[in-house]
């Protein structure tokens, strides 16, 4: 294994998604490899928009250079680097010019580390500049979602799609965690492989046994508690369904456990319910703690062609727990109808709920025994095989290149 530049799509927090999973991963599967995880820039732009005033005066000191690469406690050989961005987007000269100086940047902290060959992971659509221009050993497109149906203007989708097809058509390999996101890259891609998120089984083994300490946050919360951790997101979730069911316990608690994306008027309605709880971000390690304290794990998820693109990771979170599960019919739930709770529409959710509360025992052993093989450590397994295939390929390509030179300057 080379030396890799993990690109992502978010900052690295408290809330571990894909990335941060499979970052982690590297650095201890290779601890003589450097991995440089490049993070969302600082905006300028937004920042000025929004007001943030203490990351203007860090930018500021720092003369608007990006902050050096920083090792992650524990591990010595994965550093965070965000850099950052000074135009807006909206403006083509200004896009180009951001896209410049964040290869310049990346390649900069990648050298001040000591990379060398580095393989480049992208995960982003929008890193499709880099393609070619960072000194890369080799290319590796991890795709999560499909770009085409988030709903935005007609010019920024088009500028998406061609982002996302020019990666797909370029990378050594595409790696997609869902068999909708195969179909749709079949036949576009090199080589494919199929490759969903995972989860750390041990860490929630002891949820639905109770015997975790409470979490402070969980502090008044009444039964039942009707669960779900993950992001609020405008387009995945499903505030009406969210409400209708507070509104059909009204002694329980809806506890929305996770960052909040939400746009405002939906935060409000939510807020606007007495026993609806959002908890705002959680840290990843705390969250089997939170969850110790749900009756009913929930999953109130819009159904479009954006959701089945995705493969959740709360599914695994939830089926390594054990605890009673309801979701609307969304991608990877519904494939497992003997461990879940089905549900279309806000009626039917609550009918799925009250069902789930009173389900038999056994349930709970079945769920964690499915999630079992879907381990963080066996996907990591097959991604670090993609990788290595790939670069394998190039350095076969190389020789292949050289020995051929070399015997056309022998013959001359």
């Amino acid at each position: 294994m080379n030396d890799i530049i993990l690109v992502s799509m978010e900052y690295w927090g408290r809330v571990w998604r894909r990335n941060q999973n499979l970052a982690v991963g590297l650095a201890r599967r290779f601890p003589s490899r450097k991995i440089l995880f490049v993070t969302l820039p600082v905006d300028l732009s937004n920042s000025v928009r929004r007001g943030q005033w203490r990351t203007l005066a860090g930018l500021a000191m720092r003369g608007l250079s990006a902050a050096p690469p920083q090792a992650l406690e524990g591990f010595p050989n994965l550093f965070v680097f965000a850099p950052v961005k000074i135009f807006p987007h909206t403006l083509t000269a200004g896009r180009w010019a951001n896209q410049a100086r964040a290869r310049a940047q990346i390649r900069a902290a990648a050298q001040r580390i000591g990379m060398i060959d580095p393989l480049l992971y992208i995960n982003p659509y929008y890193a499709a500049h880099m393609i070619g221009r960072m000194g890369e050993s080799a290319l590796v497109y991890d795709v999560g979602e499909d770009w085409s149906q988030i709903e935005s203007r007609e010019w920024l989708r088009k500028q998406m799609t061609d982002e996302d097809e020019l990666l797909t058509r370029s990378a050594d390999a595409v790696i997609v965690v869902s068999s909708n996101l195969e179909r749709l890259k079949r036949g576009a891609a090199r080589e494919l492989h199929h490759i969903p998120n995972g989860v750390y089984v041990d860490r929630y083994a002891d949820v639905a046994k109770r015997t975790l300490p409470p979490h402070p946050l969980t502090q008044g919360w009444r039964y039942p508690v009707l669960g779900h951790t993950g992001t609020l997101q405008s387009r995945r979730t499903d505030v009406g369904l969210i409400i209708e069911l507070a509104r059909a316990f009204p002694h329980g608690t809806v506890a929305l456990v996770g960052p909040n994306s939400l746009e405002a008027e939906c935060s409000r309605r939510l807020r606007a319910e007495p026993n609806i709880r959002m908890t705002g971000e959680v840290d990843f390690t705390e969250i089997p703690r939170v969850m110790s304290a749900f009756d009913v794990c929930i999953v109130p998820q819009q159904i479009n062609a954006f959701t089945e693109s995705q493969n959740p990771l709360k599914m695994f979170e939830y089926l390594a727990a054990g605890l009673p599960i309801v979701s609307t019919r969304i991608n990877g739930f519904r494939d497992h109808p003997e461990l879940v709770h089905l549900a279309d529409g806000p009626e039917s959710f609550i009918a799925a709920v009250r069902a789930a509360m009173s389900e038999p025992a056994e349930l709970m052993g079945a769920r964690q025994q499915a999630a079992a093989p879907h381990t963080w450590e066996s996907r990591l397994e097959a991604i670090i095989a993609v990788c290595e295939a790939c670069l394998e390929r190039r350095r076969a390509a190389g020789a292949a290149g050289t020995n051929a030179e070399g015997k056309l300057a022998h013959a001359c």
